[in-house]
């Protein structure tokens, strides 16, 4: 069972996922403290590992660097995993580590420039995605911020608020000035949390008025009570019923934009999207916090909503998408199914398929940003120490490479078997600790996994 207090900062922490994303599985210090937790003995587990180690270390491929501008000739490998991926998710075990988050600035950069990617997608809201997007397209128009700038006020208070964020979104910029023929862009596929910008209401009402003038007041009508938006957890303290009745209402209006049909073309496809983020908000935020099957169909929601946001997104543009997320979206399970039954990766396997390509990160040992509380707090550096005996990490840490990828569709039968157990593993979100040890079976994750023997903490701006 879980209890009230842990329901309501589970809701909390959902909703703040567009800017701070809350993830299913929180690795405790204490819970590595004793091996006999996970196996009768080190002995017992050496021998468990012991079979997977050479099979490891055939498939494994040597990684040079996780820094941007390092050069690329050690990615070579990956890049033909990556094969004809329209999606490649890529994960990351912390929400706070520097060398996740500069190691996907790095895949980023590669997979543009030899593979032709044009999209780098976030589990940031709808709305913040669009605001950094605006920057990589046109600057700023006074020419008074930077990418630096953009970062702190679109990202404030979240995981991405970070150094590592803005030398992405700077040579994104800059990658857009040399080559206006073929731009990058920003997408934020997740719900509109913790708040909906007005221009995603604006751009509804400004459809209608300029297409379909005789629907307005009935469109205003319903508008009324959901925008604006400003404070997505406040609204969680109001009656459920309230909630549901506005969720509805929000359904209507993405219900009424359809009706208006594709007058407009291109524009017509861009307000549909911005209708749909409405409706999805409302209807995330109809959460019953007391009761964990509604918790549960919610988070499941989620996960389904930025799957279908990035399948849009690659339909829309026709081009191929970078999709950064926590190793428990963007893998095909969770490390903890009872809160997220059916994750991100799944979704867009479902869709795309083989276009959809999935990379889980692991780590032996380090530092990370977290907060050891569910709402307000500070970001704070923790630091575990290798991983014990019986967990993943432990076994993994062990193949010849200090830092590697491995393509696990290739594994030798022997590896196999052992990437198909569930496993303690290291899976920290934007609380740290919390109760409870994740477990993962590897092979059933991810296609390809990256695993780095040290990281630390992410620096803040």
């Amino acid at each position: 069972m879980i209890s009230n207090g842990k329901r309501l900062a589970v809701a909390a922490l959902a909703l703040a996922a567009a800017t701070a994303p809350a993830t299913a599985a929180y690795a405790s210090p204490s819970a590595y403290a004793s091996p006999a937790a996970y196996v009768s003995s080190a002995a017992s587990a050496s021998a468990d590992a012991a079979a997977p180690i050479g099979a490891l270390d055939r498939i494994a491929h040597p990684l040079r660097s996780t820094e941007p501008g390092t050069g690329t000739a050690d990615l070579r490998a990956l890049g033909a995993m990556v094969g004809d991926a329209k999606v490649v998710g890529v994960g990351e075990a912390t929400h706070g580590s520097h060398e996740f988050f500069a190691l996907k600035d790095r895949l980023f950069r590669y997979l543009v420039e030899q593979k032709g990617f044009t999209t780098f997608a976030l589990e940031v809201s709808w709305s913040a995605g669009l605001r950094i997007d605006d920057y990589l397209q046109r600057g700023d128009g006074d020419g008074d911020r930077d990418a630096r700038q953009v970062v702190h006020e679109v990202m404030a208070g979240s995981p991405w608020d970070r150094e590592e964020f803005v030398t992405l979104v700077q040579w994104m910029r800059d990658h857009n000035r040399q080559h206006p023929d073929r731009p990058v862009h920003f997408l934020g596929d997740d719900i509109g949390a913790p708040r909906l910008d007005e221009r995603v209401f604006d751009s509804v009402t400004e459809y209608v008025r300029r297409t379909r003038p005789e629907s307005l007041p009935s469109l205003n009508e319903l508008l009324t009570g959901l925008r604006p938006l400003d404070d997505a957890i406040a609204y969680l303290d109001r009656p459920l019923a309230e909630r549901r009745h506005n969720a509805a209402k929000a359904q209507h209006v993405l219900d009424l934009v359809q009706r208006q049909g594709s007058g407009g073309g291109e524009d017509f496809e861009y307000v549909l999207q911005n209708a749909r983020n409405i409706a999805q908000t409302y209807t995330f935020l109809s959460v019953n916090p007391g009761d964990q099957a509604s918790l549960t169909a919610m988070e499941r929601y989620r996960d389904q909503v930025m799957a279908e946001t990035t399948a849009w997104w690659q339909r829309r543009t026709g081009g191929r998408i970078l999709l950064s997320a926590h190793d428990d979206h963007v893998g095909y399970v969770s490390s903890d199914p009872t809160t997220y039954p059916k994750t991100q990766g799944s979704f867009l396997r479902d869709t795309l398929g083989a276009g959809y390509l999935a990379i889980g990160t692991t780590f032996d040992r380090g530092s990370f940003l977290s907060k050891d509380a569910a709402l307000g707090g500070d970001w704070k550096k923790f630091t575990v120490d290798p991983a014990g005996p019986g967990t993943n990490e432990d076994t993994l840490d062990r193949v010849r490479y200090r830092d590697y990828y491995a393509d696990l569709r290739k594994s030798p039968a022997s590896a196999r078997s052992w990437l198909d157990v569930s496993r303690p593993t290291f899976s920290v979100g934007t609380q740290y600790p919390v109760g409870g040890t994740p477990e993962i079976a590897i092979g059933r994750a991810y296609d390809v996994l990256v695993h780095l023997h040290t990281v630390r903490e992410a620096r803040k701006l």
